[in-house]
């Protein structure tokens, strides 16, 4: 005698929100890369990034970008929730990294979240504490609301205990160096595509930057910072233009004469990160016949 079907039943919204934060949040440089984007659309000048056991205990980025509202604060962390977007026909000229509202309310499912933020015109900085997407409060401060507190012009958004609720996502990540390395290399890439933008990362407790850009610092100062001399001085300016397809490129590459055993290849199409094993497989051919 066969068992009978099983019910069909909704899930808990609780339950949906961690499955949905998991599919965003993987690891470490996947948070870090959606606040990063953030700081970024903010049109923050300086970006400083404070990072303890590869993002797992602590991830902090500060930035001097333009703040969020006092009224907007509980907002923050909810799904679903942007200043970037208002209908869908903006998607057809959004200029911004992000616009789903989707990075800050995942990171608050899976770490304790809590944001600092001070426009240039409020008389003082505010601070939210958030978990499972809702403003939570700290303390004796209220349950549930932002409170005043000192701070800059610009945001500061410290995550902690990421993957707390999610053990075996945890124990899938192989070491605290490699994701450090991981979320170092997300930086450097953001760091050289936004050339005029200071970025530093650094261990926490550690008083030296793993990386330091400067806001004079072009393209080719950032490949320099972050590759070395030896790439810096072989790199030539290549733009081009195709009128049928309203498509233009600019960009750097090594000469024909310079060879080494592993190709880089970074790529923004749209401002955004790109990953083309195709595009690189093409490259690396192009290469191999010099």
């Amino acid at each position: 005698m066969s068992a009978s079907a099983p019910r069909i039943q909704q899930l808990d919204v609780s339950v949906v929100n961690k499955i949905a934060a998991g599919e965003v949040i993987q690891r470490p440089a996947n948070a870090f890369k959606e606040l990063l984007e953030n700081a970024l659309d903010a049109g923050s000048r300086n970006i400083r990034v404070t990072v303890k056991d590869g993002g797992l205990k602590l991830l902090q980025i500060q930035d001097d970008g333009h703040g969020i509202q006092q009224e907007d604060m509980a907002l923050a962390c909810q799904r679903f929730s942007t200043s970037k977007l208002r209908t869908y026909e903006d998607l057809a000229h959004i200029h911004t990294f992000g616009f789903r509202g989707e990075a800050l309310a995942s990171i608050s499912h899976v770490a304790h979240v809590t944001i600092i933020s001070k426009t240039r015109t409020a008389p003082c900085a505010f601070k939210g504490v958030y978990r499972d997407g809702k403003l939570v409060g700290s303390g004796s401060e209220g349950e549930g609301k932002v409170t005043p507190c000192p701070g800059n012009d610009g945001t500061s958004i410290t995550v902690e205990d990421l993957f707390y609720t999610m053990p075996n996502r945890r124990r899938a990540l192989r070491s605290v160096s490699e994701e450090y390395h991981r979320l170092l290399a997300v930086a450097q890439q953001y760091a050289i595509h936004s050339a005029g933008v200071s970025i530093s990362v650094k261990k926490h407790g550690q008083g030296r930057s793993d990386l330091q850009t400067m806001n004079n610092y072009t393209a080719v100062d950032c490949i320099r910072h972050v590759y070395g001399n030896v790439i810096a001085d072989e790199l030539v300016g290549v733009t081009g233009k195709d009128e049928a397809l309203e498509a233009e490129l600019a960009g750097h590459i090594t000469n024909a004469n310079f060879s080494q055993r592993k190709l880089v290849l970074l790529l923004f199409i749209n401002d955004r990160a790109v990953e083309s094993t195709a595009l690189k497989r093409a490259v690396e051919t192009v290469y191999q016949e010099f």
